[in-house]
């Protein structure tokens, strides 16, 4: 079983940081293949700037969407295609937001469960969700965004349970902020796993470049 894949977000609570290009541009060099923000407050100009720089590096592109209506939902997930992005995540699922990323070969991992507010709050039942998800993926979705630890029950059971039961790629994201929650997802064995907010308040110990590379090596 691989080791769940470390994906940086270049955001704080739940939004872009101001200076993300810069801290981009200090860690390209990192051990972390995997690199996304939010669709929140970055002019489209800046982002899709940001996201040009992190390809000619190699990475692997990530959009992540907090909204919760279509309208809102379509918005990103046209925001990612002009990003030329590798990934949409976020988002509550619609039919018409699944289309737009088929039409532009964008791969596409919804929320699942009731989500609110900004940072998110996940709410719902374990099966629930299972269900939920397993009814996206007849129509086609890549794998899913599950806000484990927002969820305002057992986070560790809903990301096991989730996980064994969804055969698809799982991103946990959200709140991942000390080692014996890396140690967590490795039980896991998610697919993959956000940082963000915790690099920004020095979580894992050093600069962010230092805490990325550490990370990736813990998840080794």
């Amino acid at each position: 079983m691989k080791s769940p894949e470390l994906i940086v977000m270049l955001t704080y609570n739940d939004c872009t940081v101001k200076n993300a290009h810069e801290i981009f541009e200090q860690c390209k060099n990192s051990k972390a293949k995997f690199w996304g923000f939010k669709e929140a407050p970055l002019p489209l100009s800046q982002m899709k700037k940001l996201y040009a720089l992190m390809k000619e590096c190699g990475k692997t592109t990530v959009l992540e969407v907090v909204a919760y209506t279509e309208s809102e939902c379509i918005e990103g997930a046209k925001k990612a295609v002009e990003c030329e992005c590798d990934i949409l995540m976020g988002t509550m699922y619609f039919d018409s937001v699944n289309e737009l990323c088929k039409e532009n070969n964008l791969k596409y991992m919804p929320f699942v469960g009731k989500v609110s507010d900004r940072p998110s709050v996940l709410e719902g039942t374990i099966q629930g969700m299972i269900d939920e998800a397993n009814s996206y993926l007849k129509k086609g979705v890549y794998g899913f965004d599950l806000l484990g630890y927002r969820f305002t029950g057992d986070a560790v059971l809903l990301n096991k349970e989730f996980v064994s039961k969804i055969n698809a790629p799982v991103c946990i994201a959200g709140s991942v902020n000390s080692y014996q929650r890396l140690d967590e997802l490795k039980d896991a064995s998610s697919w993959a796993f956000t940082i963000g907010s915790a690099f920004f308040e020095n979580k894992f110990g050093g600069t962010f470049c230092e805490q990325i590379d550490k990370v990736c090596e813990y998840m080794k």
